[in-house]
């Protein structure tokens, strides 16, 4: 066989890529029907431009001709991007953090990729509340690690017993993403809490302490004046991942960092480990121009109420269709229950909405069958289009 056999069975599995199959085959169809047609709630892939702020810093660094400044840097990045994230994750947690804690990474992917090649040893398992981000499977299979997927209670809350149960000695460390990509779910400071206790005493336990890892690109996109809780005050073995995709609309910059508990007992070996990752994965650093871009404007404004607005179109659109769904809290989807009628088979129900031209992506490739997920990081004239192809087709399998 030409390629590796894993590689092969994954990228031919129904279940496996299906946000960007669905974004892909959007585009043939949008070919065929035109783009005001295809209603493509398939990839959250930002649709606002930047702020302004960002733009302008992107125009003033391009201007720069000095010499050597497209070169290498360390590989943890230069010193004041490292800085600046500091400064952003102290803000975020509520407790002082050194640039020595940061090591800026090629998006939050490649971030979590450098963890898990730091942290992970072959059979050490990840747990994750399900649904998460489909490409979590993939992530921790690289480094011969197996995630371990612990359904989230029925209001999609951490199920802290669930995630008790599944700890073992191999447990390397414990995934959480908030706001969630797919339920828009944010995790209160009480569930942060009550995990970073069943983590202390797991520890106390087996003698192995598992890290909290928080992917957080959607930390700045909340709702309803909910509020992210902070992880490093509960846990000093917590470690932040993110990146600038989402709240400043760079998903295609790949620029993110790595941010490490100060109080880590091994923070220092942790640091060094995601920085070596960074280089003998291919990495090497992260993009230059936009580790000096976010270092210069990472607290940009930004207005995220069009996300808002668009988030209660689609929802009145559902209501109206007779779909259910999870209100989000935060981040840009829909948790969308699949009708009756389709027994719970998600892949069906969105080949079925494709007849109507709705791209949507099936929950079974977030650990959530039975469900869809939809991106409303859309146009609002998208959103709109959208009410009739909805309803026409609910009506078609009543």
């Amino acid at each position: 066989m030409p390629v590796s056999p894993y590689i092969y069975s994954q990228m031919t599995s129904p279940q496996a890529g299906v946000i960007r199959r669905m974004f892909e085959e959007g585009i043939k169809l949008k070919a065929i029907h035109g783009n005001d047609k295809v209603f493509d709630f398939s990839l959250g892939n930002p649709d606002l431009d930047p702020p302004p702020q960002v733009l302008s810093t992107i125009e003033q660094l391009a201007q720069d001709k000095s010499k050597n400044v497209h070169g290498y840097m360390p590989n943890a990045g230069y010193p004041e991007a490292r800085e600046a994230m500091a400064q952003k994750t102290a803000l975020e947690q509520g407790i002082a953090v050194s640039a020595d804690c940061v090591v800026m990474s090629a998006g939050a992917a490649g971030a979590l990729n450098c963890v898990f090649k730091a942290i992970l040893s072959e059979g050490d398992t990840v747990v994750v509340p399900a649904p998460f981000f489909a490409e979590y499977r993939h992530y921790v299979h690289n480094f011969c690690g197996t995630l371990i997927e612990v359904p989230c209670t029925a209001d999609f809350s951490l199920d802290i017993e669930g995630i008790k149960k599944a700890l073992s000695p191999k447990t390397a460390a414990v995934l959480i993403n908030s706001p969630n990509n797919p339920t828009g779910r944010i995790y209160t400071q009480k569930e942060i809490d009550l995990l970073a206790k069943v983590l202390e005493e797991h520890a106390a336990s087996c003698g192995r302490k598992p890290y909290l890892i928080c992917d957080e690109p959607y930390r700045a996109i909340t709702y309803d004046n909910a509020e992210v809780a902070a992880a490093f005050k509960s846990y000093d073995s917590a470690i932040v991942v993110t990146s600038f995709a989402k709240n400043l609309s760079l998903p295609g910059e790949r620029i993110g960092y790595i941010c490490v508990n100060p109080a880590c007992p091994d923070k220092q070996d942790v640091v060094a480990a995601c920085i070596f990752a960074t280089r003998v994965l291919g990495f090497v650093n992260a993009p230059a121009l936009f580790q000096k871009v976010v270092a210069r404007s990472w607290n940009a404004p930004a207005d995220y109420s069009l996300y808002e607005k668009r988030r209660n179109l689609l929802m009145q659109n559902l209501d109206e269709a007779g779909i259910q769904y999870v209100r989000p809290q935060g981040a840009f989807y829909l948790w969308c229950k699949v009708p009756e009628h389709f027994k719970g088979d998600d892949m069906a129900f969105c080949e079925h909405l494709k007849k109507h031209l709705i791209l949507a992506a099936p929950g079974s490739g977030f650990g959530g069958k039975g469900w869809f997920r939809l991106a409303y990081c859309v146009s609002e004239q998208s959103i709109k289009g959208s009410r009739a192809a909805f309803i026409a087709a609910v009506k078609d399998i009543q």
